[in-house]
C-alpha cells in the first residue's frame, strides 16, 4: 500500500512528526510498545502517568529510546500524580512535549514552558480552553465528552466543543473524542482542529498491551455500548456497557475505588473486575489492527474525505 504524503500543519510542525495523529495517554496501557508504534508510524506517541507508576514511567521510556528516534510526549494527568516533583522527573527524562490534564493549567505549564518543553493542556469546556491559553500554553487537546475515560461531568460533544473553542482561541488544537479514521478526522479539521488524538482506536490495536476479551469488548461494540458514569460527582466516567457498569449507572456517585482491580481486567481479561474505558466510537471499530495499518488508513482516508468535499466548494461557485 502507498504510504500517504506528509499533512503540514501547525501540530506536525511543533511536535515534528508527518502525521497530526497522536494516541491518547492511557493509563497502564500508553507505554512503550504502542507509543513506539504511533510515533514509528508517523505520529506521535505518548507515554502515560495516571497510573502512578513512576519508576515504571521511567524504564518506559528509556525503552521508548530503543524502539524509536522519532518524536514523542509524556501526559501528566493532574488529579492521579500529586508528586511536587513531577516536572523534574518528566524534565529529567529528556521529554520535550507534554500534554497536562485533570487539573490547572497554570500549576505547571510556565515551569515546563521554562524547562523548554511543549505545552498542550486538555480541556473539555470553553472555559477551560480560555483558562489554558492565558496560562501560557503552547495549543490545546479540545476533549468531546463521546471520548472514553475521564470526563467533566457535564459531557458536551466534540461537535459542538470544538468549533466553539477554536472560534475564542488561535492556538493550535488537537481534536479528541470521536476520532478513529480518516472522515472523522477530516470532520475534525473542518471545525477547526489541526490535528487528532485517537485513545479506544489505539486501545483495540495490535500492539495494546490489554488482554484479548478487551479488544473485543470494543470490536464488538455497538454504537449504545457505553455508558457514562458519575453524572453527579468528579470525575465522571466513559467506559464499555457490562453488567457491572450498568449498574453502576444508576448511582449518583462512582467511587474510584472501583477501578482497583483495573489489572485484572486489562491484562487479565476480566471484564467484570473492573471499568473498561471507552468511548462511543468504538460502535464504529471492528478489527483488531497493527497501528502502522491504522495510520496509513487513517491519512490515505482523510485526503480521500478532503478530496470529496472539495468538489461543493466548485458547486458552490458555479451556483454562484
Amino acid at each position: 500500500m502507498t504510504t500517504p504524503p506528509p499533512l503540514a500543519t501547525r501540530i506536525t510542525r511543533l511536535l515534528g512528526i508527518d502525521y497530526p495523529v497522536v494516541q491518547a495517554p492511557m493509563g497502564y496501557i500508553a507505554r512503550a510498545p504502542l507509543a513506539s508504534a504511533v510515533s514509528n508510524a508517523g505520529g506521535l506517541g505518548i507515554i502515560e502517568t495516571s497510573s502512578g507508576e513512576l519508576d515504571a514511567i521511567r524504564e518506559e521510556i528509556r525503552n521508548m529510546r530503543d524502539l524509536t528516534d522519532l518524536p514523542f510526549g509524556v501526559n501528566i494527568a493532574q488529579l492521579f500524580v500529586r508528586d511536587p516533583g513531577i516536572i523534574d522527573f518528566v524534565v529529567d527524562q529528556g521529554v520535550r512535549f507534554v500534554t497536562t490534564s485533570a487539573g490547572d493549567p497554570a500549576q505547571y505549564t510556565k515551569q515546563l514552558k521554562d524547562a523548554g518543553l511543549t505545552v498542550f493542556h486538555v480541556v473539555p469546556t470553553l472555559r477551560a480552553a480560555l483558562k489554558a491559553v492565558e496560562a501560557g500554553v503552547d495549543g490545546l487537546v479540545v476533549e468531546g465528552g463521546e471520548g472514553g475515560g475521564f470526563k467533566n461531568p457535564r459531557d458536551v460533544s466534540t461537535m459542538v466543543l470544538l468549533p466553539l473553542v477554536r472560534s475564542h482561541v488561535d492556538v493550535p488544537i488537537i481534536a479528541a473524542g470521536g476520532i478513529t479514521d480518516g472522515p472523522s478526522m477530516a470532520a475534525a479539521f473542518a471545525l477547526g482542529a489541526e490535528g487528532v488524538q485517537m485513545g479506544t482506536r489505539m486501545v483495540s490495536a495490535a500492539e495494546s498491551p490489554v488482554h484479548e476479551n478487551y479488544k473485543r469488548g470494543i470490536t464488538g461494540a455497538a454504537e449504545t455500548d457505553t455508558v457514562f458514569l458519575n453524572r453527579f460527582s468528579r470525575p465522571g466516567l466513559r467506559v464499555l456497557r457490562t453488567e457491572r457498569s450498568e449498574a453502576l449507572e444508576r448511582e449518583e456517585s462512582v467511587s474510584l475505588g472501583e477501578l482497583g482491580s483495573v489489572r485484572d481486567l486489562y491484562f487479565g481479561g476480566d471484564m467484570e473486575a473492573s471499568l473498561a474505558m471507552s468511548g462511543q466510537v468504538a460502535g464504529r471499530i471492528d478489527d483488531v489492527r497493527p497501528v502502522a495499518e491504522i495510520m496509513r488508513e487513517t491519512m490515505a482516508g482523510f485526503y480521500r474525505a478532503v478530496e470529496g468535499l472539495s468538489g461543493y466548494g466548485s458547486n458552490v461557485r458555479t451556483m454562484a
